[in-house]
């Protein structure tokens, strides 16, 4: 009786209908006892079947008193060996499966004895007590014995109520199992839930689940090759590949060569592709791997040498994965007013779109933040007033909502979140600069003054970045920046940025921090740099196509994304190029997708709306550093990443006959013997071996 349909050919896992986690690893806020799933199946998003029908409460009581009391009932249900009187009519008010049996063909009318098998007493129990009551206790123990008995008897209240206790119940130790486990059950928003949780969290799983140990190859195939991965460089993706082969080498290390293509192997850092994948053991002993090492060095080759192109779209080794997180920039001042340009930015891919609402109206100098499921837009000025007003916008339903106001006016202002609680910092009341700052809880709906600045700041910009929230100095237009301790409740300095700036947008995005736009005490600008705590270095990243100050950022995670269907307008590239603007050089390993960071090729559907289009650029490359006393972009000194691009180069023209003085296809290359290097030296001629 079990509706099946939908399961396509991209199942994410396969295995036995066994969850090894919930126990032992259901959420804190899940206790034992009753869960009321007649509210669940009232639900918008769980549209209740037509079979199972809502009765009332005095309906219900009556009934059950009857069915403890033993009277009028007309059917007892037999579940290895235990009976359960009940009443037709109230079993199949629940069930289309009760339905079926009590009033099919092949059974008389007259029948009162029904044996169930596969069910326990105890879930049988538990569902004929659901039948009367339209609540269930459903707890770490029986979810996944009751799931499988409802499934079986079609009663979709309590599918329905085990679903939504599993997806609140998911977590790293347990995603991959109950993925598993969906597959033998139809419960496709709870599939969904888990599939995209192990690809949104697959760095973090990796780390502590067991199991993704367990996983087939086939498992561990499907989902390394999913554009929706969430990785911030490819590296983890071949780790998690050794460590899986780790669990069983002289049974899995076969599968090397399966799996490797799988890969963004081009979008690699060089000296980690050289180093770690070139030379693991595994990749060494496998001949099928060959060819895979060859396509990615030749892509890397034609990526350095010629910028990316269309192909790169198609080519799994080089193919940039979907974003998990979207940074967008918001209003600002623009050509002498406010404006209303709402920008998106693919950090991976290095790439803005512009993907303006022309319903909203304009509006500069505000803040905004993303918390809990909602835009907030604190602040600002309209050309005529000063606002402490905030606004809240609910993405899911597209509703904008006033909350409690601030304490002070504030345009100019610096929000940033951290800890659940959005800060806004600094600032101009229409009088005078402020150093203040203050705090805003969303469960109390309060604003709660915090210790003030050193400074007195207006036209800066905030964020937050491991644990820390970051005040940028635009009151004299400066580079300089300092950082707060919540902890400490104290400032200190960072770095300096390339430019001085004020009333920019900033953000954090894959452990970097964006600063966008504003004023330079020249011109409205519209570049764009960002910063890596880990080395303690800013680098610039792709400009926006408006040039614009006063602007806000707010990034905005977990978006779905889609390919768009045939015919579909493709937005223009999200950037206008200067005229005789020289192209920016290599960008600096760890912080690039590949050697010269190549583009896009598809796209992705935001909020429901618009599309951020990564489109090819084969003009720049990504997060170029630069020398702090030139505006000259270069390669960080001191970087290894020239000699390992060298020698990528070197083998790439081998590969390609492209050696000087050599005839087309000659090999130049010192004999095996004397390289001491084996096939891994990559000459052409020994890809016949």
């Amino acid at each position: 009786m079990r509706d099946v349909a939908g399961k396509g050919s991209d199942s994410c896992l396969q295995g036995p209908p066994t969850l090894s986690s919930p126990r032992s690893t259901a959420s804190p806020r899940w206790s034992p006892g009753a869960m009321d799933v007649e509210g669940a199946a009232a639900a918008p998003r769980f549209p209740q079947p037509h079979m199972e029908r809502k009765m009332s409460a005095m309906t219900c009581e009556i009934f059950n008193e009857l069915r403890l009391e033993g009277k009028l009932c007309d059917v007892v249900i037999k579940a290895h060996g235990f009976e359960f009187n009940a009443h037709k009519n109230v079993l199949c008010s629940c069930s289309s499966y009760f339905r079926a049996l009590f009033t099919s063909g092949w059974n008389s009318t007259e029948k009162k004895v029904y044996n169930i098998p596969g069910v326990s007493p105890d879930m049988m129990k538990l569902i004929i007590e659901y039948a009367y009551t339209r609540t269930v206790p459903i707890t770490p123990d029986n979810v996944e014995k009751l799931l499988a008995a409802a499934d079986q008897l079609n009663i979709m209240g309590i599918v329905r109520g085990c679903c939504e206790f599993l997806r609140a119940e998911l977590c790293l130790d347990n995603c991959i199992g109950i993925c598993k486990f969906t597959d033998y059950y139809y419960c496709p928003e709870l599939r969904q839930k888990a599939y995209m949780f192990i690809l949104h969290n697959f760095e973090d799983m990796v780390k502590v689940s067991a199991e993704f140990l367990e996983l087939s190859v086939t498992e561990l195939k499907d989902i390394i090759e999913k554009d929706e991965l969430n990785v911030k460089q490819e590296d983890a993706v071949f780790e998690a590949i050794l460590k899986w082969i780790s669990h069983d080498p002289p049974n899995r290390k076969q599968y090397i060569s399966v799996l490797l293509p799988k890969v963004r192997l081009a979008l690699m850092h060089a000296e980690y592709f050289m180093n770690n994948v070139k030379m693991n053991d595994y990749v060494r002993d496998s001949e099928e791997c060959k060819p895979v090492i060859i396509n990615a060095l030749k892509a890397m080759y034609d990526l350095n040498m010629n910028g990316p192109s269309n192909s790169d779209f198609t080519n799994p080794l080089t193919r940039p994965r979907l974003p998990y997180a979207i940074l967008f920039a918001i209003g600002g001042w623009s050509g002498g007013s406010p404006t209303n340009a709402i920008e998106a930015y693919d950090a991976r891919a290095d790439r803005w779109v512009n993907v303006t609402c022309e319903e909203e109206s304009p509006r500069a100098y505000h803040g905004a933040a993303y918390l809990k499921g909602y835009v907030y837009i604190i602040g600002g000025f309209d050309s005529v007033d000063y606002f402490n007003s905030v606004k809240r916008f609910d993405p899911v339903r597209k509703t904008w909502h006033q909350v409690a106001p601030m304490h002070s006016r504030r345009c100019y202002v610096s929000v940033t979140v951290l800890s659940d609680f959005i800060y806004a910092m600094g600032g101009f009341d229409g009088y005078v600069r402020l150093n203040t700052a203050e705090r805003y809880e969303p469960e109390t709906n309060q604003w709660t003054l915090i210790a003030p600045m050193h400074e007195q700041r207006s036209d800066a910009s905030a964020t937050t970045l491991y644990g820390k929230v970051g005040g940028f100095d635009g009151a004299n237009r400066l580079r300089s920046a300092e950082a707060y301790s919540p902890v400490a409740n104290t400032w200190h300095t960072i770095p300096t940025m390339f430019n001085p700036r004020s009333n920019f947008g900033i953000e954090v995005v894959d452990d970097l921090l964006f600063v966008v736009g504003g004023f330079n005490g020249f011109t409205t600008t519209f570049n764009v740099e960002c910063y890596d705590e880990r080395t303690d270095e800013w680098y610039d990243a792709h400009d926006m196509s408006i040039y614009r100050s006063a602007l806000s950022c707010c990034v905005v995670p977990g978006l779905a994304n889609r390919r768009p269907p045939a015919g579909d307008p493709t937005p223009a590239p999200g950037r206008s190029r200067e005229r005789g603007r020289a192209p920016r050089g290599p960008s600096r390993g760890q912080r690039c997708s590949g050697l010269t960071g190549p583009g896009p090729g598809r796209t992705a559907e935001i909020c429901s709306a618009a599309w951020l289009a990564l489109q090819e650029s084969t003009e720049e490359s990504r997060f170029v550093p630069r020398d702090q006393n030139t505006s000259d972009t270069r390669q960080a000194k001191g970087s290894s990443q020239m000699d390992f691009l060298e020698e990528v180069t070197s083998w790439s023209e081998e590969l390609a006959g492209g050696r000087s003085g050599l005839p087309d296809g000659q090999c130049s290359c010192p004999p095996r013997a004397e390289t001491g290097r084996g096939w891994d030296s990559l000459c052409p001629s020994a890809e016949g071996d």
